[in-house]
């Protein structure tokens, strides 16, 4: 019984990541992972060719391969960011513009978007994340009639209000209080309470070693990342942009000349099948997510003269998230939570009393990207320690996954915006655990500076990568 309801509740990541999800049931025991299989929901390449796939969704072989030879913009990386990119562009330049997104893996098996929490906040200390949490707010409230493509079942990316309630440490009020006033001057609907008038509201709440709590009122909740991506690309081609299947093995450059500056000109694509393509550009975009900095370093990225000997410091972490059952808490009035120690839980679904808890690991604890096997004595040592001290009704580990952060290890927040050498590459990565919630603005925002040469709508300057030459860290403080 509680198997299905599992099923039903964490639908969207078993069927739309092919992923390794392990029921337990109970979170002492250990049971193998159970890998579920799914077919490749977007189409690799065009129509008209014969395909030949093994078990495990490989090509063997193909007739023919369509690949474009050059295109206005490539875009490297077809996640949420990605096609979001894709999507802002060819809404405003619509087929004007010849735009080409190459995605490795169009099962998103590893894809950061698909293995998120599917929360969004406007409990940032940095104004630029609060702007983009706003709007992603407005994009996922209106995203039914934004992505609807003609003649077939609008997207539903399952939006639902839920505010998150952040707690601060007695020596910690006044700090919460400055970026509360931030917030609340940014346009964000947000509550101050003190401990005590937290306790009275939600009596199963510890608030041992609590000064007070921010709670946001409105543009804050859960949705479903899978949706959110899905419906971005299905757009995204309705409006002509094509998606190939490939990764990305080689990046060429043009040195700077007189009268001409360095840009990048071309991508090296290998095919599944084997076939090794090159696809011409006008300007290209990165947001391969966790792997940005691997794909920038085909560029010379970090391994030249000036600019180009600082690399773009964007590396894989891996983040466990936790299934457990609280039948105690009365799931309508629960937030979304952030303790003090860092340790969140968010419930899952409508009424159910399934919740997805975690917290990130210090530098110490960091685990190996190698793969996405969860550790189990991390909740057992780390988290669940922290959960039952907090609000002590919690109960049994049912389930678990992981998925990857692009960690930008400067100040925890993106690079969006030109290279200084290479001034035809877009960077839109490094979002440190929320790209999904910002996909929308961040998408919005590289597309204005490619068609207009310039943030229009909100003023995204200070995460340009010129502030990572001079090691200038616009650092934000709330990363779960």
């Amino acid at each position: 019984m509680y198997h299905s309801i599992f099923s039903r509740v964490l639908l969207r990541y078993c069927t739309s990541v092919c992923g390794r999800i392990e029921l337990k049931p109970g979170h002492k025991s250990q049971r193998p992972f159970t890998h579920r299989s799914c077919p490749i929901p977007f189409s690799p390449y065009s129509s008209g060719r014969t395909r030949v796939y093994a078990g495990d969704g490989a090509v063997r072989s193909e007739k023919q391969i369509e690949c474009p030879e050059e295109c206005d913009v490539l875009v490297l990386g077809g996640g949420a960011v990605g096609s979001s990119v894709a999507y802002h562009l060819l809404q405003r330049a619509r087929r004007d513009l010849r735009v080409v997104v190459v995605e490795q893996d169009p099962a998103y098996t590893k894809a950061s978007t698909v293995l998120s929490l599917g929360g969004i906040r406007q409990q940032y200390t940095v104004k630029e994340n609060i702007q983009l949490s706003l709007y992603g707010a407005e994009f996922l409230r209106n995203a039914s009639s934004l992505l609807a493509v003609e003649g077939q079942e609008p997207p539903d990316v399952q939006f639902r209000p839920q505010g998150y309630l952040l707690l601060a440490p007695e020596d910690k009020v006044e700090l919460l209080r400055e970026n509360f006033r931030l917030q609340v001057e940014t346009g964000a609907k947000v509550q101050f309470s003190t401990a005590t008038q937290l306790k009275a509201k939600y009596p199963w709440l510890n608030i041992t070693g609590v000064g007070a709590g921010v709670e946001g009122l409105e543009n804050e909740g859960r949705f479903d990342p899978w949706g959110l991506l899905s419906g971005l690309r299905r757009k995204a081609t309705s409006l002509g942009a094509e998606y190939v299947r490939g990764k990305i093995c080689g990046l060429n450059k043009r040195d700077q000349g007189e009268g001409a500056p360095a840009a990048l000109t071309s991508a090296e694509i290998h095919f599944p099948c084997g076939t090794r393509r090159s696809i011409a550009f006008k300007r290209v975009v990165l947001a391969c997510g966790a792997w940005s900095g691997q794909v920038a370093a085909l560029a010379g990225i970090g391994a030249g003269e000036g600019a180009l000997a600082m690399p773009l410091h964007i590396y894989p972490r891996k983040r466990y998230v936790y299934i457990v059952h609280v039948p105690g808490l009365p799931g309508a009035n629960t937030p979304i939570f952030i303790d003090i120690s860092g340790t969140y839980f968010k419930r899952e679904g409508l009424n159910t009393h399934l919740y997805t808890v975690g917290k990130s690991p210090n530098e110490e604890q960091e685990p190996s990207v190698d793969d996405l096997e969860i550790d189990y004595e991390f909740f057992e040592n780390e988290v669940w320690p922290l959960l039952a001290e907090r609000v002590p009704i919690f109960e049994n580990l049912k389930g678990a996954w992981a998925g990857y952060y692009d960690y930008h290890t400067l100040d925890q927040n993106p690079i969006i915006g030109p290279h200084p050498i290479y001034t035809n590459l877009f960077i839109v990565a490094g979002f440190s655990g929320h790209g999904a919630q910002h996909a929308a603005g961040a998408g919005r925002a590289t597309a204005e500076y490619i068609l207009e040469g310039k943030f229009c709508t909100i003023d995204l300057n200070r995460f340009c990568f010129e502030r990572v030459l001079s090691g200038e860290a616009v650092r934000e403080k709330n990363v779960i």
